[in-house]
């Protein structure tokens, strides 16, 4: 049944209708519905303008403190820790009995060689989660790349059924040089998913295509400090942390736990 609705389109009225000022009635039911605690959001003066609005919230910075151990990768984002370990023979594990290449999901086989033999966390963020996404280490983001795609759900039913998925799906892709070495960081785009924003770069506008393929390199790079916004989704979705061999890691979350943006993902 998915593979005939047409799921960009949907997207594309998702998200117009997400931001139009009348779903702001929808607020209350949606926190409801996914057991959102309102008091931690930031409320902007006025209230939220809309449901898209309420998805973006930002949260009191004190609710969320980011571990401050040295050399260690945070979660970049408040979502469950599906996949994650060792990249072996450039491949990544999707669900039991699935994996896909790494050069698929980056697009990119020479930006794929650099990963090899390093990790990988995959998070899943569901529709009640908070959407943004912060930087898991101190860097600087020297380059970006957008790969358009499908918009298959990323829930972890379709993540067990749909092989591979993640290659398939849109894709922006933060490569975040560090002081360790370089992390990738990919925001999967959805079905139903408006948008996909990075703060380096207001010009990015990813969202329910069609849109072309595009890489960019800054200069001078934008620099992030651990913890600091990077970007959000316009609807919960997925972001996969890649960290090169050379950087060396153990990860010190285990998967299926819920993982809240500040917390320890990787040491090195």
């Amino acid at each position: 049944m998915l593979r005939t609705l047409p799921k960009a389109w949907l997207s594309r009225t998702a998200g117009r209708a997400a931001r139009a000022p009348a779903s702001r009635a929808l607020i209350p039911w949606f926190a409801r519905h996914y057991g959102i605690d309102r008091a931690e959001a930031v409320v902007p003066e006025g209230g939220f303008a809309s449901l898209q609005q309420f998805f973006c919230r930002q949260l009191l910075p004190e609710l969320r403190p980011v571990e401050a151990a040295p050399r260690t990768l945070v979660s970049p984002v408040d979502g469950r820790l599906g996949a994650c370990g060792g990249i072996a023979e450039g491949q990544l594990w999707q669900a039991k009995g699935q994996s896909y290449e790494l050069a698929a999901l980056l697009a990119d086989a020479a930006a794929a060689e650099r990963f090899r033999g390093g990790s990988y966390a995959t998070l899943y963020l569901a529709p009640g989660d908070y959407h943004r996404v912060h930087a898991p280490a101190a860097g600087r983001v020297a380059a970006a790349q957008y790969v358009p795609g499908e918009y298959w759900p990323v829930n972890p039913r379709a993540v067990a059924k749909i092989p591979g998925l993640f290659t398939a799906n849109e894709r922006l892709i933060t490569f975040l040089d560090t002081a360790e070495g370089q992390v990738a960081l990919v925001m999967v785009g959805a079905c139903l998913v408006g948008g996909i924003r990075v703060n380096y770069d207001p010009a990015w506008n990813a969202g329910p295509g069609p849109h072309r393929a595009a890489e960019r390199h800054y200069e001078p790079a934008a620099e992030f400090a651990r913890g600091q916004e990077l970007g959000r989704f316009e609807f919960g979705s997925t972001v996969i942390v890649l960290s090169e061999a050379a950087m060396g890691g153990e990860m010190v979350a285990q998967a299926g736990t819920h993982l809240c943006y500040g917390e320890p993902l990787l040491k090195f």
